[in-house]
């Protein structure tokens, strides 16, 4: 397999501009090459899709088992593609029991490490950092670095001199560039799908990696020394239905490629709609899945969207199992205020009733076990992370027991009734048995 884990020390380095630069002037080089994202994030993925117009991976080393990482590596790269990794955080940051680092997913599947440094406020002090990073971990080989945000000839000069005096080799330099810079919103950047010039934007950035960067290192670089490992594709989670309606827009954007493409492998098939188009899923599903995104800015459009209303309803009473993650679960609920204080009506399906405009951050990773069989058949590992409070929570069964990754108790979480459920956990995969 080749691949390469572009990472940094910590996050504000540059490594996702770096990364979508990379992914499209390999593109326009005609270099075959697959995309991936390293942890939860459901937001970076869909901007490496358009960067390199192929699917994007999450690979997540706390929230996955290690056979479902190696089955999605080995099925992306089996053609010969480079497997292009944008790490999450810095390097070496974990959970809070010290798992799931990037350098952890480094490790496991073999991908050499390029370490993006933001040098702006540094100049000789970068080789203590790179010797330090470099040399944390014997199973972990930083092959590189490209140099981020350098502010002139004379700086890339002593940058250069530090970096080989320890032998560490430099396979690009950026200088400062105002233009470079997505903005971001309370769950991390505005959604591809939001930004109109989104492809200048790639190529604008994929200009300045190719000016400022040796692809031909690059690419030697992602030559791994790991072996292939050849494990049976891993058993997808259990499919919420044979025919699942997925709700698709920037409401409802939060979905894991590799959930979806697991449920096509074990026989589902899929179909989406746009609740804010006002669209209602098919009839003839059997199961409708609301994933997580922004409800709470569009509270107005989902409390007039009449036709979704009344699919929702109609999918209930025939018997669909309707399942919501996060935003999919306010959306289930009686009623969202969002952030000006208003409270608009959602479906009602769940006795719940929630606030964007009281506002608490819920961060982590979460090992969650359902209190039934009717949705799930095992334990699972999921990830929250939203600011919206809970105002109530009615008269419902309880869907899932939690701890967090330290294994701390957190209590019940989320609902169930009838063929009804959610919660604010975001499911990522089944829980490696023990």
């Amino acid at each position: 397999m080749s691949g390469l884990l572009i990472a940094a020390p910590s996050s504000g380095s540059g490594k996702t501009t770096v990364t979508l630069g990379l992914l499209r002037a390999l593109r326009n080089r005609g270099v075959a090459l697959s995309p991936g994202k390293a942890g939860p994030d459901y937001i970076d993925p869909a901007f490496h899709t358009a960067a390199s117009g192929k699917a994007c991976l999450n690979y997540d080393p706390w929230g996955m088992r290690p056979d479902l990482l190696h089955a999605n590596a080995m099925a992306a790269t089996a053609n010969g593609e480079a497997l292009i990794v944008e790490a999450m955080m810095g390097l070496y940051d974990a959970a809070i029991d010290g798992q799931g680092s990037p350098a952890d997913l480094a490790a496991l599947l073999g991908l050499n490490v390029v370490l993006v440094i933001d040098c702006g406020r540094m100049a000789q002090s970068v080789a203590a950092l790179v010797r330090g990073y470099a040399g944390h971990r014997d199973d972990v080989h930083v092959s590189g670095v490209i140099l981020n945000k350098v502010g002139s000839d004379r700086h890339e000069v002593m940058l250069r001199a530090a970096l080989e005096a320890i032998g560490m080799p430099v396979f690009g330099v950026l200088r400062q560039n105002a233009t470079l810079k997505l903005p971001e919103r309370h769950l991390g950047l505005v959604q591809a799908g939001e930004h109109a010039e989104l492809d200048l934007f790639i190529e604008t950035a994929a200009t300045h990696v190719e000016a400022g960067c040796d692809l031909d290192r690059i690419l030697a670089a992602a030559r791994s020394k790991a072996p292939r490992i050849a494990v049976a594709d891993a058993a997808p989670l259990k499919p919420l239905g044979q025919r699942i309606a997925i709700a698709s827009d920037t409401a409802f954007a939060f979905t894991y490629e590799h959930l979806t493409s697991g449920w096509r492998r074990a026989g589902a098939e899929l179909a989406f709609f746009s609740p804010l188009a006002d669209e209602a899923p098919a009839g003839d599903t059997d199961a409708v899945y609301l994933p997580g995104g922004y409800p709470e800015l569009h509270a107005a459009q989902l409390a007039e969207a009449g036709r979704f209303r009344a699919g929702m309803i109609s999918a209930r009473d025939r018997g669909a199992r309707i399942f919501g993650e996060c935003g999919g679960y306010m959306t289930l609920g009686e009623g969202l205020v969002a952030a000006d204080g208003k409270r608009y009506a959602m479906l009602g399906l769940l006795p719940l009733s929630t606030s964007f405009a009281e506002r608490k951050r819920h961060l982590g990773y979460r090992r969650v076990k359902p209190v039934d069989t009717s949705f799930f058949d095992g334990p699972l590992m999921a990830h929250e992370f939203h600011y919206a409070s809970i105002l109530f929570e009615g008269d419902a069964d309880r869907l899932f027991e939690t701890t967090d990754a330290a294994g701390t108790a957190l209590g019940l979480a989320g609902l169930r009734r009838d063929r009804v459920a959610g919660s604010f956990m975001h499911v990522i995969d089944r829980a490696q048995p023990s």
